[in-house]
Order: C-alpha cells, then structure tokens, then sequence
C-alpha cells in the first residue's frame, strides 16, 4: 500500500504524466501471508544504456527470490521468507522481522530488451537490470524542390 499513495500524491519518484512509472503492485490487506512483506520498496531508474531495479531484501537468498517477465513487457519481483521455526519451548518477546510473500510488478517500456534481463543479489540488495534498445535517430532525406 505505501508505494501506491506517493504514485497519487506526487511523492518521491512519482511521475503523474509518465505512463512507464505505472507500477502494479500487489497487495492485499486481507492476505496475512502478502501483507506482511508488502512494503517491501524497489527504486527504478533510468540510464542511457539500461533501466535498473534495485531493493532491499535483507537475509534473503537467491532461492528465495524469482525475478520473471510475463505478458511480454512486465516485470515481475517476487519472493518469500519464511518464519522462523518456532520450537516448543522457546519463548518470544519480540517478533518484529517481516516474514511471509511479497509481489512487485513493473510495466517496462517500450525500448526495454525484455530478452536480455538479468539480476543479481549481494549484501541483501536484488539488482535487476533491463537494457535498453538504442534510440533510432530518424531518417532525414532532403527533397529537390523544382520550379
């Protein structure tokens, strides 16, 4: 939910007019095991060469991770950590570690190299990178002009 309302509010990184920032995020307040890790934040930027995905899954592995694209031209994060095992006789006074699933869908752009993407995680942090196809510089021909 907290990354819907700064995409109404023209919070950090919202850009009302661009229809590329759409970002379809998951959530459902209902779903305990979605919910949980729903505030999970992922920051998308731009580079001449890529767009670049980055978000902090902390004690997270790899296994735990699936980066995907589906219908073509979005990008999908998703992941799940699971709860610690309880054991009979432990006793908590404390659990404030997010634990359950968590769904981020991003709708690429155009010149996105949906083809090429790849990703990588180190020190807690997923990296996904997307190329970009280069730019096509229009033609200019001149014409004659008689007369």
């Amino acid at each position: 939910m907290t990354s819907l309302i700064p995409r109404f509010f023209g919070g950090r990184g919202s850009n009302n007019s661009d229809p590329i920032a759409l970002s379809l995020d998951v959530w459902d307040p209902f779903d305990r095991e979605t919910s949980a890790m729903a505030n999970t934040r992922i920051d998308w930027k731009e580079t001449p060469e890529a767009h670049i995905f980055k978000g902090d899954l902390p004690g997270m592995k790899k296994e735990e991770v699936k980066v995907e694209v589906e219908e073509g031209r979005v990008l999908q994060i998703s992941g799940e950590r699971s709860k610690e095992k309880e054991e009979r006789n432990d006793k908590w006074h404390r659990v404030e570690r997010s634990s359950g699933k968590f769904v981020r869908r991003f709708r690429l752009p155009e010149n996105a190299k949906v083809e090429e993407v790849k990703a990588s995680i180190e020190n807690g942090v997923l990296t996904v990178t997307v190329p970009k196809t280069k730019e096509k510089k229009p033609e200019i021909r001149s014409i004659e002009i008689s007369g």
